[in-house]
């Protein structure tokens, strides 16, 4: 058959086949998916029918298609923010059957009301065409290993202190919330409580450093016990007879700071607010100093373990304010919407910021793009790194890019971003191909799994338990094939929604009537649990029973207040310095009794005597004089 006949033959089947759709569309609802599966089965064999010569016969006659608008393998970027799909009819997608066929989803969309709706042009479908069925192999078909990451952090993974110290609940708290940071508070905020106390009777009192502490503690006290007001803290009621906050603080006292609790400069306030609509105005000004600090804290005083994950979180808020997000994902739907870097292993937060709405520039890729590449800087972190991302971020450029970066990466995919195609296949099945150093692989679960890496084979042999009733009626347990990918995932995916947990448990976050104070209740949660996490991982390095959070914050919330326990001796907190610590032969002997060093893993003899940590002390290897000048737990006090 001439291939310009077999084109007019699969552009007639088309057309039969949307005009049948469009007479359903016009006489009344579908009563069954049987219909719309026979018009997507008669385009899509009209389609198979076609050969491989004549199908560049049947693109040129698309004039309106252009390519470049396409997402490839290799320009794909992500979109800033999700769109609304368009709610089109099945007729005004292209004004020919022949590009409805081309274009058009095959399976069809049913609305609230019934009516058929065709969902809106999809254009990453260029790409999942160049994507054959062909590419696809089975898990019986090998696949080579790939390289796999070698682990140099830019330090050692773990808390960054000296191991041997033992750090009260306050103490580690400082180290978020150190007393210049909380000088800068209390300066601003009496300055706020001033400014808005001129033309009074009664003059300013200015907060102390012991009010502050003493709001902290319960702050976070109340995150403990909640009550529905926060004057019920004070009542003396029978059912509200709670003694401890009247007794280190009145009512009147607290929500006189609270009012005034400011952080940042008025002065620079007044001075940013004139600059409303000019790209230099800074959205976020009023949380800027504390922000800062925090996000340097969490980097300094813990290094991740190799597995890490990248995720959103939201902070709870229905303020009218710009920042605000609606999620409709997420437990929390509005708030503030922050992207998280946690580790892994125990979620801490070593990392975040806060989206601050769609960027006009030229050099942005997207937000899902973007922020991976903000927070995963291997400047810091270092090289070998395991990323886990969930589909809002996974991409083929993202991935080849942190791989140049030397940061492997894996997550689920979209289906409509590698073109794939549901097919009916038992449970377990596998399939894969490869695209240079990417790996995707799909997997049949409950529902199809997609995921994509670049540091992981398509299939190692492991399996997975699943509950099935069988054709009796019982239900049994069954092995069933499961992909390396897979099974990391969910394994490594969680550092964040473990932070979140944590976090959740006990936060301190209520109402407020400034917007700025709400993240600095969040910041709040985010000192306690990292200090949580570092009291957690310390006590572990020493085979130490660590506190519960509930016993960490009760014990932090004494400390505040001044009515537990004072502070560690000052003796016994990490020294940065290298004045006191001097180098020791762990066996007296240069050759014997050598120990792995705890910054590179090469063995040494000799140990810090202060420490009592291994180090290499040698010309080309002065782990020595690096440890002790990376120990930064008591710097910021003494400065």
């Amino acid at each position: 058959m001439d291939p310009c006949d077999k084109d007019k033959v699969v552009m007639d089947s088309s057309e039969e086949c949307i005009n049948s759709a469009e007479e359903h569309d016009e006489t009344g609802e579908w009563d069954s998916s049987s219909d719309k599966e026979s018009v997507a089965s008669c385009v899509d064999s009209a389609v198979e029918d076609m050969s491989l010569d004549c199908l560049e016969t049947v693109l040129d006659e698309f004039s309106d298609y252009d390519p470049s608008n396409d997402a490839s393998d290799n320009d794909w970027n992500p979109e800033v923010t999700p769109r609304k799909k368009r709610r089109s009819g099945l007729s005004s997608i292209s004004p020919s059957p022949a590009k409805s066929c081309r274009f058009a989803s095959p399976a069809s969309v049913q609305s609230k009301k019934g009516k058929v709706k065709r969902s809106s042009v999809n254009r990453s479908l260029p790409f999942s065409l160049s994507i054959s069925e062909n590419k696809w192999k089975s898990a019986d078909e090998p696949d080579t290993e790939p390289t796999q990451p070698i682990f140099r952090p830019r330090q050692t993974p773990g808390p960054q202190l000296v191991s041997n110290a033992s750090c009260s609940p306050l103490q580690y708290f400082e180290l978020f919330f150190s007393k210049s940071v909380m000088r800068t508070i209390l300066a601003n905020s009496n300055a706020y409580g001033a400014m808005r106390q001129e033309g009074m009777k009664k003059p300013w009192q200015d907060i102390s450093m012991k009010d502050f502490k003493t709001f902290l503690a319960l702050v976070i006290y109340m995150g403990l016990l909640k009550c529905f007001q926060l004057t019920d803290y004070w009542r003396k009621s029978h059912m509200y007879s709670l003694p401890y906050p009247a007794q280190i603080m009145s009512s009147r006292k607290f929500m006189t700071i609270s009012k005034a609790l400011h952080l940042s400069d008025p002065k620079v306030d007044a001075e940013n607010d004139k600059k409303k609509g000019t790209p230099e105005y800074d959205r976020l000004c009023k949380i800027k100093p504390l922000y800062q600090n925090i996000r340097d804290a969490c980097r300094a005083t813990f290094h991740p373990f190799q597995n890490i994950s990248i995720d959103e979180r939201m902070v709870a808020s229905k303020a009218r304010h710009g920042l605000k997000q609606y999620m409709k994902n997420k437990p929390t739907k509005w708030g503030y919407k922050l992207f998280v870097l946690a580790d892994s292993l125990c979620g801490y937060t070593w990392d975040f910021f806060i989206y601050e709405g769609k960027v006009n520039s030229e050099e942005s890729k997207g937000i899902s793009y973007d922020s991976v590449m903000i927070l995963a800087d291997e400047r810091l972190l270092g090289t070998g790194y395991k990323l886990f991302v969930d589909n809002f971020y996974t991409s083929p450029k993202l991935f080849r890019d942190l791989l140049a970066k030397r940061i492997w990466a894996c997550g689920t995919v979209r289906a409509n971003r590698i073109g794939h195609s549901k097919k009916h296949a038992p449970r377990g099945n596998i399939r894969w191909f490869r695209e240079d150093d990417l790996l995707f692989v799909e997997w049949k679960d409950k529902r199809d799994v997609l995921m994509c890496s670049t540091f992981h084979k398509a299939f190692n042999g492991d399996t997975i338990k699943r509950n099935v009733k069988g054709a009796d009626g019982v239900w049994a347990v069954q092995d069933f094939p499961v992909p390396a990918a897979v099974l990391d995932y969910n394994k490594h995916m969680g550092g964040v929604d473990l932070s979140d947990a944590l976090i959740s448990f006990y936060t301190v976050l209520h109402k407020t009537r400034r917007w700025y104070r709400s993240f600095f209740y969040h910041f709040v949660d985010i000192a306690v649990v990292n200090a949580f996490i570092l009291h957690q991982q310390m006590a572990k390095m020493k085979n130490q029973k660590p506190l519960t959070q509930k016993a960490f914050r009760e014990a932090l919330v004494a400390e505040l207040a001044g009515t537990g326990p004072p502070s560690a001796p000052a003796q016994i907190r990490p020294i940065p310095s290298t004045d006191s610590h001097l180098p020791k032969y762990i066996s007296g002997d240069s050759s014997i009794g050598r120990r792995k060093c705890k910054m590179c893993t090469f063995k040494t003899p000799v140990k810090c005597a202060t420490c009592d940590v291994p180090l290499c002390f040698v010309p080309k290897r002065d782990c020595f004089t690096s440890w002790h000048e990376q120990v930064s737990c008591s710097e910021s006090e003494e400065e």
